[in-house]
Formats: C-alpha cells, structure tokens, sequence
C-alpha cells in the first residue's frame, strides 16, 4: 500500500542515506525533548499515552517540534499498525479502503493508528469520511496541523479529538539535540569524529526559531563540508554557507548584546532614524529575542521621548501587540516602525528626570504625614480632629484651581517636573503657567 508508511524500524533509522533529522528522530519518550508541559511525568499527554488511552488526538503546532515524532512514539509504546496518510495523494475513496482494513484490523486484534500530517488540508469530505470509524474506535486518528484547528477541523471531528498545543523548541533544547547528533555513532555524525563549540551550535539553534528539523539541515550540510577539512571542525564560516546567509557576530548574554542594545538606544535618543534601524536589524538578523526588542523601544518612549509626544507610547505599544499577533519575520516590521517614529519624535526626558528626583527626596527625607486637608474624613471622628478641613474642591472654583498646599511640609514648594519645549511639553508648559497665574490670584 505505497500511499502509507508504517512506523520504521531501527536498522531502516539507521540507513544513513536518511537525512539526519529522520536518523535522529526520538524511539522513546525518554529521549524526546520538549513540551514539558504536557510529556512531564503526571502531564496529560504523557498520561494518556501511559494509560494506553485509545482516544484521538489533533497535536497544534509550529514545524519541526516533534508531532510525527509523537505519533510515531504512540504506535510503539501501544504496538498499534502506523499508517500515515498524506493529504496530497488520498482522496476518499482510499480512505474509506482503508477504514475498512483497519476495521477488519480490528476485528482480529490489531490495533490501526492512523497518522495525518497537515490535516487541515484535508477538505470537509475527506474528513468527514474519519467520523464513523473514530467513532466506533475502529481507528485511533493522529492529525497534526500549523494551523489553528477551531478553524481547519470540522466540528464533529475535532468534537471527538483531544487537542494538544506543542510550543517551539528553546535555544537550549536545540543545542541539546545538535550535541547527541554530533555525537551518537548509531545515528547521528558520531563517526565523523566533528567538533562544533556550543557557540556555533546555539548561532544554529537562533537560526532555527525553534524547529529541530531546520537545524538537524543546516547541521548536515556542515557536517558534510567539516569532514573535508584537515580539524574537522564545524566552523561559523562553514555554518554561514550552510544557511545562505551572513553569520553576525553576537551572544545574547554577553558585551556585544549590551553593545548593540546601547547603539540602538542612542541612536533614537540621538533622532538618527537610520542609524536605529540598522541596530535593530543587526539584533533582529543575529537572533535576538524580538520581546526584548519590544520591551527596550517601550522604554525608550517613556525615557528619551515622554510628554514631548505622549502618543509614542501607545505607538510603542501597538508595536509590540503587532508583532506578538504576527510573529517573525511579519512582524520585525511593526518594531521597525516604532523605532522610526521615536527616533523622528521630539525628545524630553523632564517626567524621567522628575521621577529621579522623587526617588532621591523618598529616600532621603523623612516622610512626613499627608496635609490634613488633604486626608478623606469618613467617620465623625476622623472629621472632628480635623480631618479633610480646609480642602477646596478644585471644580467648584473659577479658575479650576486651589490654592492649597499638596506636598508634605518638609517639601512644600518643591517642583519636581519641568516640561521642555518639545513637541507637546510646549503645551505642557503654558499650562503649567496658566496654573501659576491663576494661583496668583
């Protein structure tokens, strides 16, 4: 039945004409790595699958982070018949030929899990024809999808489906993988005796965002091209011309992050737009985490630009949805846009040099109570020992305004805020002087 594929075995895992991330793929749940949050011990996934559990499942979830793998490791443990369809080539006629097999199958004691990779490329009537045999137990369906189910499942299916989310793999599962790639002699490259530092691997793993499957590839190519060389090392100008593309110097926990992070910084505080967008780019290419990109453009709206443009904090913000909603590459754009418009906005650090300023008189003066006017009197007493008394109810004067001192005595007369004449701060402070002159009165 060619338009299957049964669950290999360990000499065909071994063929090295395979590619690596096929040799490499996890027999076990012992060595699979990844979605602890539901393979842990007690975690459901890892129940059901213990348990035998012969209920159906959607695994949901980028490339390369172990769903056929998952699938695979399901048939074994439960020594059910594996047969993988593929969305392409099956129309319902073979399914329903199929369906009746496995029924039949099951008839006789053998178990069929049926494998469908992508099933959200199956249409309504090819899923539709699952139904009756999921239902009946006659199979146990295995789909796996990038896309989000509640869409692409029908109802009924899905209805009858336990739904698991897969996560992609971190940086350091990825390097973990690389290194028992380099070195199982079973497998993997063991016997081409290959180093590679854990830099290179981890510049590997960034380049992979996640996908085990991408970086067993780029792995192999330099893999092939390393053991020509007299060290046999896996070198980052090998890795570069294994991935088509540029490796930048860069280690995100060490002087160049901090570097790249200050010269970006600067350069919108400096209103350079050019020059903050290469930084950025630099850290995007090199594989910063895009987050932390976000979190330090928010903060550059609240620091370098403030009330001389109030709106570049929800721009940042908008920014940072953006590209949560879209992801990468999409969303670098959105990053991209923020860090523009803070570098072309006008500039005024006054609220956070004010704030400094408050931090210092908190910590170093003694803090005297709250002005009795200024102190709410809910009960008579509160109100009989002079609680509340003297406030002026600002919206009850002409001008708007009181003449009332807010400030703890031992700072009374202190201005901490002084708005520039940036952008709106100009605003801000004919204001403030506005609130000066009707204080005069």
């Amino acid at each position: 039945m060619s338009l299957f594929a049964s669950v290999p075995d360990s000499h065909v895992t071994r063929d090295r004409s395979r590619p690596l991330a096929d040799r490499m793929r996890p027999a076990s749940l012992d060595e699979f790595v990844g979605q602890e949050h539901i393979l842990s011990p007690g975690k459901p996934l890892r129940l059901q699958i213990e348990r035998d559990d012969p209920g159906s499942i959607i695994f949901w979830g980028p490339p390369g982070v172990g769903k056929t793998t998952l699938a695979k490791i399901i048939a074994r443990v439960t020594k059910a018949d594996f047969l993988e369809f593929s969305a392409v080539l099956v129309g319902i006629k073979e399914i329903k030929q199929v369906m009746a097999d496995a029924q039949k199958a099951r008839e006789m004691g053998t178990r069929t899990i049926i494998f469908v990779d992508e099933i959200h490329r199956f249409n309504k009537a090819q899923q539709d024809a699952f139904l009756p045999y999921v239902e009946n137990g006659s199979i146990r369906l295995i789909g796996a999808t990038t896309e989000n189910p509640s869409f692409e499942v029908i109802s009924a299916l899905l209805s009858r489906c336990r739904v698991y989310v897969l996560n992609p793999l971190t940086e350091d599962q990825i390097v973990l993988l690389l290194q028992r790639a380099l070195a199982d002699k079973d497998r993997g490259l063991g016997p081409l005796t290959l180093t590679a530092s854990e830099e290179i691997l981890r510049t590997i793993a960034r380049y992979s965002d996640g996908d085990a499957r991408a970086a067993y590839n780029v792995l192999e190519v330099a893999s092939a091209t390393a053991a020509e060389t007299e060290n046999r090392e896996i070198t980052a100008e090998i890795v570069s011309d294994a991935m088509q593309r540029k490796l930048l110097k860069y280690d995100k926990a060490g002087e160049e992050h901090y570097n790249l992070i200050s010269a970006l910084h600067k350069s919108v505080r400096n209103s350079d737009p050019d020059a903050s967008l290469y930084w950025l780019v630099r850290m995007l290419e090199a594989g910063e985490d895009p987050m932390y990109l976000a979190r330090r453009i928010v903060r550059m709206a609240v620091e370098d630009i403030g009330l001389a443009s109030p709106q570049a904090l929800a721009v940042t913000l908008a920014a940072r949805d953006a590209f949560d909603f879209l992801g990468h590459p999409e969303g670098d754009l959105a990053l991209a846009q923020a860090v523009v418009y803070l570098a072309l906005a006008p500039k005024s650090n006054a609220v956070y040099t004010a704030f400094g300023a408050v931090q210092q008189d908190v910590a170093t003066t003694s803090a005297d109570p709250v002005p009795l006017h200024l102190r709410n009197a809910p009960t008579g007493l509160m109100k009989s020992i002079g609680y509340g008394k003297g406030y002026q109810y600002a919206h009850d004067l002409e001008e708007k305004v009181a003449d009332m001192q807010c400030l703890p005595d031992n700072l009374k007369d202190r201005r901490y805020y002084n708005p520039t004449g940036e952008g709106y701060e100009r605003e801000l402070q004919k204001r403030m002087e506005e609130i000066r002159k009707a204080l005069k009165k």
